[in-house]
């Protein structure tokens, strides 16, 4: 007659993962979490620390909700696993703003009506952030007439072609593009 299987002592399963700490940055706080290495860094924003700015849209790296910015890096946080960027600064669309004033991108987006349901807006305003410095360091882009040389000028197509990772289902790229060219000439309304 066969026995019945008896419980192991230990009730791990055999492939789990232990955690680690991981160090960050978030926003200029540092923050030490015990995450389990498969941890995206999406979810250890959203879920551990709490920061729910960040949103999970396509959780395949298509559609840019996810956009935060690693040493002033932009990446897709659902593709990033937050064990990667241990010591990193990383920056979220809550730390875009200085206390209650709000950066000069989120104010255009505001003026510019650069968002309709908002879903993907703290991607998009990441996104535009990171634009704006990379074309301050001269960072060519596909749209750029010669990659080998510093763009001239940052034009409507520059500005399309460098957000083309962040998608907008609600079409408010007319905006989203006007917001950006604002505050890159210095234009505002407000």
């Amino acid at each position: 007659m066969a026995q019945p299987p008896t419980p192991a002592s230990d009730t791990t399963p055999r492939h789990a993962a232990l955690a680690q700490p991981v160090k960050l940055t978030i926003n200029g706080h540092p923050y030490l979490l015990q995450l389990e290495p498969r941890v995206t860094l999406l979810d250890a924003l959203r879920e551990y620390v709490g920061l729910t700015g960040t949103k999970k849209g396509c959780d395949r790296g298509q559609c840019g909700a996810c956009t935060v910015l690693a040493g002033g890096r932009r990446i897709n946080a659902c593709l990033a696993l937050a064990v990667m960027y241990d010591g990193e600064a990383i920056t979220t669309v809550e730390g875009l703003a200085s206390g209650e004033t709000l950066s000069p991108l989120q104010q255009a987006f505001i003026e510019h009506d650069a968002f309709q349901c908002g879903y993907c807006t703290p991607g998009q305003l990441c996104s535009a952030t990171a634009l704006l410095d990379e074309f301050k360091a001269g960072n060519a882009s596909a749209a750029t007439s010669d990659v080998r040389t510093r763009p001239a000028e940052l034009t409507a197509l520059e500005i399309r072609e460098r957000m083309s990772g962040n998608i907008c289902r609600c079409g408010a790229y007319p905006n989203i593009v006007a917001a950006i060219a604002a505050v890159h000439t210095g234009r505002r309304t407000g």
